[in-house]
């Protein structure tokens, strides 16, 4: 029989890469743990893992376990989340995932009201996922993502809220200011400043440089929008964001925003939730007011 100790004894080790952390962080005794694990490989007749060095290697059945335990217990906790919700009277809890940086500026203009609308929902913003967003919202560690990108899935509903188009922001007083827009060949002698997200995931790369075989001088990153605004309004480089934010987060800064290629990039933010979760009460109440606001100004 294989119960949820053993798979979150499995999925720890994999996290903090020894028995000793997870031991620390399940509350239990080494010697408690590798018992454990020890009795469970001799009732099936398995080895999880191997002793190599000072480190530990799955087998092949503790890479299966694994993936098993990645699956599961997620779903076993949201589960206990709900019955614990029903238990103390509150309506549900709503886990929000995002995946893109622009999107907690956006994201920051619907929490107020629907914490007003929906006081007996506990609210929780997530940014940092195990493998992706998308995955994140399939393995039940969230309850309603907020991305750029939407995926074709059946057991998925993305809906968009509103359309925005991607520019690049530049000083004032930079050569390409003057211009409407520019080609991917324009940006070779730039510092590019990006966030901090594999060079896939990035628009300006894959559908603007990457196609006409073309990449900036340099490419740095930044935390924040305010940082990255502030780079370019000191002449340290060139950055790609909405347009919204440039009314909202530069106005009043010496930045000029260009369009990218002639039709330039158009993009949308979604609201991607779990087929048959969207007509709940509280996650309804949330696309309703997400698409209510749009574009609306931040307050």
């Amino acid at each position: 029989m294989i119960d949820r100790q053993h798979l979150a004894i499995l999925r720890e080790v994999s996290r903090r890469g020894s028995v000793t952390a997870a031991a620390e962080k399940l509350n239990v005794t080494q010697s408690a743990l590798s018992h454990t694990v020890a009795k469970f490989e001799e009732r099936h007749g398995i080895k999880i893992w191997m002793k190599t060095g000072r480190g530990l290697r799955l087998t092949q059945t503790g890479e299966y376990l694994l993936s098993v335990a990645e699956r599961v217990l997620p779903q076993m906790e949201h589960a206990e989340r709900v019955l614990n919700d029903f238990a103390v009277g509150r309506r549900g809890a709503l886990r929000v995932g995002m995946e893109c940086h622009p999107c907690q500026r956006w994201l920051s203009r619907i929490a107020t009201p629907y914490l007003t609308r929906w006081p007996d929902v506990d609210f929780d913003v997530r940014t940092a996922f195990r493998f992706d967003g998308v995955e994140a919202l399939l393995g039940y560690e969230i309850d309603l993502l907020i991305t750029p990108d939407p995926v074709e899935a059946t057991d998925l509903i993305f809906t968009p809220v509103f359309d925005y188009e991607l520019v690049l922001m530049v000083h004032e007083s930079h050569p390409l200011a003057s211009r409407a827009s520019v080609q991917p060949q324009d940006l070779i002698d730039e510092e590019l400043i990006t966030v901090p997200v594999t060079l896939e995931r990035l628009d300006i790369y894959t559908q603007f440089l990457v196609p006409a075989h073309c990449r900036p001088r340099q490419h740095r990153t930044a935390e924040t929008i305010d940082l990255m605004l502030q780079l370019v309004c000191a002449g340290r480089g060139v950055t790609v964001l909405p347009d919204w934010l440039l009314n909202e987060d530069a106005a009043g800064l010496p930045i000029r925003a260009l369009r990218l290629g002639e039709a330039g990039i158009e993009k949308s933010i979604n609201l991607g939730v779990r087929r048959g979760e969207e007509a709940i009460s509280y996650i309804d109440g949330f696309l309703k007011l997400a698409s209510e606001m749009g574009r609306s100004p931040l307050p």
